[in-house]
């Protein structure tokens, strides 16, 4: 298990299972911004990582996943002129671009599938950071709390159009509207997560489903992720060609050559992830 204390993130590694556990628990596993970039980069660092076939991404301890930003820190800036405004125009849409929806882009972006083990809590951008990943276990004592409303601000990291995709709109304003708390199972309801186990299991679960995920075809897997991501963001055409072309590429992998050979030989496959 590697560990950076100055980041709050720890990585271990079991075969071609990556796992990220956020590890701030005394601040619920709120996140800076050094463990949001450094959790960002673990995830772009995973796509180019041969080795790495599956990710599980958790948070340390039983209360929660990730409370989403850490408010009590600020981000660095470069010197301001003399008389210059506290934060001038253009700076909280960069901060919100450059920070968090940069984290949920690479999450989604990931080439390797990401599975959420939903310990606890995941609120704000925890909870869409959640939400971005490919399959979703969750702990039957966890819950989502869309925060931003009692804050008086907007969601952001990616939340409107993950959650809108998933639920559809009314159920997305319902959510963000309101602000309350949505328990496990209404989250499993909802389709908002894929698995629903007892409490303490949540990453258990996950492990076993990423062991899997990880013995698959992994670049199959990965141009799977991308279509189906897109699907709702395109046209039939567009649609169409992408899959064609994802063929295309997928076709020329030593996996589906596996795969195959494996199917004429009335044997077990075994993938390489390349």
């Amino acid at each position: 298990m590697s560990e950076d204390a100055d980041v709050g993130i720890k990585q271990g590694r079991s075969g071609g299972v990556l796992t990220i556990t956020l590890d701030r628990p005394d601040v619920h596993n709120s996140l800076d911004w050094r463990a949001r970039d450094g959790l960002a980069d673990a995830f772009d660092a995973a796509s180019e990582d041969l080795t790495v076939r599956a990710v599980v991404l958790t948070g340390s301890g039983e209360r929660a996943f990730c409370t989403g930003a850490d408010l009590r820190t600020s981000l660095p800036r470069a010197p301001r002129p003399k008389g210059a405004p506290t934060f001038a125009q253009g700076d909280t849409a960069r901060a919100i671009q450059n920070g968090w929806q940069r984290l949920v882009t690479s999450v989604l972006d990931c080439d390797k599938p990401v599975i959420a083990a939903v310990n606890g809590t995941a609120a704000g951008g925890g909870m869409h950071l959640a939400l971005a990943c490919d399959i979703v276990v969750m702990a039957e004592s966890a819950k989502i709390v869309p925060v931003f409303v009692r804050r008086g601000i907007a969601p952001d990291a990616g939340g409107p159009y993950l959650l809108s995709r998933l639920v559809g709109p009314q159920r997305a304003k319902q959510l963000y509207f309101f602000g309350d708390d949505l328990p496990a199972k209404a989250a499993f309801d909802w389709g908002l997560a894929t698995h629903l186990v007892p409490a303490g299991e949540a990453l258990a679960a996950a492990t076993a489903l990423a062991e899997r995920l990880a013995a698959g075809p992994t670049r199959a897997i990965a141009v799977t992720k991308r279509l189906v991501n897109s699907a709702l963001d395109v046209d039939r055409g567009t649609a169409l060609n992408d899959e064609a072309w994802g063929q295309e590429l997928v076709m020329t992998t030593e996996d589906a050559q596996e795969g195959v050979r494996a199917f004429v030989e009335r044997r077990e496959t075994k993938f390489k992830g390349w």
